[in-house]
């Protein structure tokens, strides 16, 4: 079975096709051919799901079978559940992984409550009809500093206290053991792993 993957995040892709390999023997993820050509929806949504089941039903009728997207982020406690949907744009519209860091660090700046999460959904489609979707979610916290060079975007801020590491110090089959993205998407190959499922 194959899978198209509305994303243009090298990191999210390669998370994704990871946990096809480990949880879904016999799919196959793929990038949509020519997807960085098509102009992106915006993303108006006010939570994860909301945004997921956008891109998802938008993407979708841009190519022919299934096709999934994800909307994921960080929620963090003491910020009142920042940067949310936000995540990705945290220091501003183009941001990168080290300007949306630096900020979430000095936002966090003092603050003795460090409890956050990753949240994840998983919205499935085909030709513009939304058909399920996934969510998963990994409870840690924010770390004062970054730690470890795996992984990306908040990964060496979140702290994993049942490992004693952030997601960037572990390896990509270790994170998608306890990830957001991994429970999310193992969700959904489970799902169409069932009866009467067909590409």
């Amino acid at each position: 079975m194959k899978l198209h993957c509305a994303t243009t995040n090298p990191g999210k892709l390669r998370e994704f096709q990871q946990a096809a390999s480990h949880f879904g023997a016999g799919i196959k993820i793929e990038s949509v051919a020519g997807l960085r050509l098509l102009p992106a929806p915006a993303e108006t949504g006010s939570t994860f799901r909301d945004n997921a089941i956008l891109k998802a039903e938008y993407y979708s009728r841009h190519c022919q079978g299934l096709l999934f997207a994800d909307d994921s982020g960080l929620s963090v406690d003491a910020l009142e559940g920042a940067p949310g949907v936000y995540s990705a744009r945290y220091a501003g519209e183009y941001a990168g992984d080290k300007a949306n860091n630096e900020r979430l660090i000095a936002s966090m700046r003092g603050k003795t409550q460090r409890s956050a999460r990753f949240i994840c959904v998983i919205a499935l489609a085909r030709d513009g009809e939304l058909i399920q979707t996934f969510d998963g979610l990994v409870e840690g916290e924010i770390l004062e500093q970054e730690r470890g060079g795996l992984g990306f975007g908040y990964d060496p801020l979140f702290f994993f206290p049942p490992y004693g590491c952030t997601l960037a110090e572990m390896d990509e089959s270790r994170k998608m053991s306890v990830s957001h993205r991994g429970a999310a998407i193992e969700k959904m190959l489970r799902y169409l792993a069932g009866p009467g499922r067909a590409a």
